[in-house]
């Protein structure tokens, strides 16, 4: 068993294309013994966004703190707060928002991608 206190973890910036403003922990991953899945917490500040992408895996997002917009495949924007959790199928394309004025967090849950 591995625990880890998530406060100890450091955010990276995310630098993939179409990425403002947005930051990244890995929870629980390979570097803990996990082959199969990752767990990894975003962070959005104010005025940023995740790239409008899609992967070919699917993902469950919970939000935690605050709140801010999913944009579905159809390019849908649907406000998010904390509470609630999001299904993203693989291929879907979607994005996260924050036009707030707090930091929207939010964790995700994937397959390693490496595994596919």
């Amino acid at each position: 068993m591995k625990i880890n206190n998530n406060e100890e973890i450091t955010a990276s910036e995310v630098k993939t294309e179409g990425a403002k403003g947005v930051r990244m922990k890995i929870l629980l991953g390979l570097n803990e013994g996990s082959d199969n899945i990752i767990m990894r917490h975003f962070i959005i500040s104010p005025g940023g966004n995740t790239p409008y992408h899609q992967h070919n895996y699917e993902h469950l997002v919970k939000i935690e703190s605050n709140r801010g917009i999913a944009v579905d495949e159809n390019g849908n924007s649907h406000e998010v707060k904390k509470g609630q959790s999001i299904f993203v199928k693989p291929n879907e394309m979607h994005q996260f928002r924050n036009p707030f004025t707090e930091d929207l967090e939010f964790t995700c849950i994937i397959p390693n991608p490496e595994k596919k």
